[in-house]
């Protein structure tokens, strides 16, 4: 995880709030967790600071082990797994405070 410490459920609630209407930005596909994909998660998530990301039909991983792996191997917080679609959320200090997201206390 990130140097923040983990989410609370108020928080969690929040990002699902915003995560709800987002178009899935990353679907895992039949190679699983390449560097690739990881790589571009982290771009992602540097970006935008919460993603939603899709188990593709021909991915090789189940649904809980592959949404766990993702958010460790890129420093993220997995705020929502349904069915093989999860939220992943990782603040980004850099970004200017108009395109952050502020979460609750």
């Amino acid at each position: 995880m990130t140097g923040t410490g983990p989410l609370n459920s108020q928080q969690k609630r929040f990002l699902r709030g915003l995560g709800h209407h987002l178009e899935s930005s990353v679907l895992v596909g039949r190679e699983g967790l390449s560097n690739a994909l990881i790589e571009s998660c982290r771009d992602v998530l540097r970006a935008r600071e919460l993603i939603k990301v899709k188990l593709g039909q021909n991915c090789p991983l189940d649904r809980k082990e592959g949404s766990r792996m993702l958010a460790e191997r890129t420093g993220s917080h997995l705020v929502q797994l349904i069915g093989k679609t999860f939220l992943l959320y990782r603040p980004n200090p850099d970004l200017p405070p108009e395109q952050s997201i502020q979460l609750p206390s």
